[in-house]
């Protein structure tokens, strides 16, 4: 069994609009109200999907959720005709594209029972997040339908909230080696909430299987919540041996770097500093909300955003470090602003599975053919902008149902139409 790093992308549906509906998301907040330009984006997620695959990686795509949603608004006794303004917009989200709050993902080598186990999260905190898990669960459940591999968990049940891999980190020698994995959850974060309760994070490590001894929880710093990191991929990643943070990213950095250590004797430690990139720039610019993936020739890359590369500090920060001759060797700004807008950059588009590609269900990993297929279906389909006025407008509902109906029966998935 050859394990390697799959990044699933999540395509961005075609219901992508700007309602502004998760708070402490300051992206989210500032553009509420924008017209958003759903062909647009899913565009250029395909094009980052691409760009990892001219670097040589393992890339895999999960589908769009049912939008809107008429199930869960039943379950409200409602119905996009009759519900309110605010309803509808959280029954009409596309929020599932950000696959990293799919699911926790731990890796055969680090479990009790040897297979890959994946829970999915419950994303109890924001309305417009807590139905996507049905649809998620029936997405996973057929993509890792190995039982012999695999282990597809549905979520941790309310009231604790579980926001999935964007508040997991896992470090280890080499992907298919047994690794550490680092949980890190919020207690508060000043007027926001904080999305990751400590109570999730040991019980999806005990479903897992996971050795104790090397299992971390991590408290993110009150600060960056505040500031707007709402999950912990805002402002810390890591891969294999290398974590990449800022250094306001954890309540006790000093306590969480020597368990690092002393866990695994390789780990390097890339800390950004305060005093040459405040959190506001390393918020704005999603420095941190980046891909940081091992490149087959060796080495590593940081496939981030363009918005790093426009602000002068970060950037200049970012150059530094590679000229520093350091672990992470190279730089892949991709654009994926229309995401960006909503408050997801490149690592929010993706979760991270150590897996042998030959034991996954074929028709969610993705090649050049595959994705001019996908493309295809986007160009035709797609709408072209969503206002907010346009979120009452039964004929785009149907338009949206129809958009992704012609994607599962163009990539031979229409048994998740419902």
């Amino acid at each position: 069994m050859s394990l390697v790093e799959i990044n699933f992308d999540g395509i961005i549906g075609p219901s992508h609009n700007y309602a502004g509906l998760s708070l402490g998301n300051l992206a989210s907040s500032r553009n509420a109200g924008s017209v958003a330009h759903p062909r647009d984006a899913a565009l250029q997620g395909v094009a980052k999907m691409r760009s990892n695959l001219a670097l040589g990686l393992a890339q895999g795509a999960f589908m769009p959720l049912d939008r809107p949603d008429d199930a869960w608004l039943a379950t409200l006794c409602t119905s996009m005709e009759d519900a309110s303004e605010a309803m509808r917009a959280n029954a009409f989200s596309a929020s599932a594209m950000w696959a990293a709050n799919a699911a926790t993902v731990s890796p055969a080598p680090d479990t009790r029972d040897g297979r890959c186990h994946l829970t999915v999260a419950n994303l109890v905190t924001m309305p417009h997040r807590s139905h996507e898990w049905p649809g998620t669960l029936a997405q996973l459940t057929l993509a890792f339908s190995d039982r012999t591999r695999f282990f597809v968990h549905p979520p941790v049940p309310p009231p604790f909230g579980d926001e999935g891999a964007a508040n997991h980190m896992r470090m280890a020698e080499s992907h298919d080696a047994p690794g550490i994995e680092i949980f890190v959850y919020g207690v508060t974060g000043g007027p926001f909430p904080a999305r990751q309760h400590r109570e999730a994070s040991a019980a999806v490590a005990r479903r897992h299987g996971l050795d104790p001894a090397r299992t971390i929880f991590a408290q993110q710093s009150d600060e960056a919540i505040a500031a707007g990191a709402f999950h912990n991929d805002v402002v810390a990643v890591a891969n294999e041996n290398v974590l990449f943070a800022h250094e306001q990213a954890f309540a006790d950095k000093a306590g969480l770097y020597r368990a690092i250590r002393d866990k695994l004797p390789s780990a390097e430690i890339v800390e950004v500093p305060a005093s040459a990139v405040g959190l506001e720039d390393a918020i704005s610019s999603y420095l941190f909300n980046a891909q940081l993936v091992t490149l087959p020739e060796g080495g590593m890359a940081l496939v981030l955003p363009t918005e790093a590369r426009d602000n002068a500090s970060v950037w200049s920060w970012l150059e530094g470090m590679i000229a520093s001759n350091g672990p992470i060797r190279r730089l892949v700004p991709v654009d994926v602003r229309q995401s960006m807008a909503n408050g997801g950059g490149p690592a929010c588009l993706r979760l991270r599975v150590v897996a042998d590609p030959e034991s996954i269900d074929a028709r969610f990993i993705v090649d050049e053919a595959r994705l001019d297929r996908i493309e295809q279906v986007i160009a035709r389909h797609w709408p072209e902008s969503i206002a907010p006025e346009d979120l009452g407008d039964p004929a785009l509902w149907n338009d949206v149902r129809v958009a992704r109906a012609a994607l599962l029966g163009a990539l031979d998935l229409s048994e998740l139409e419902r």
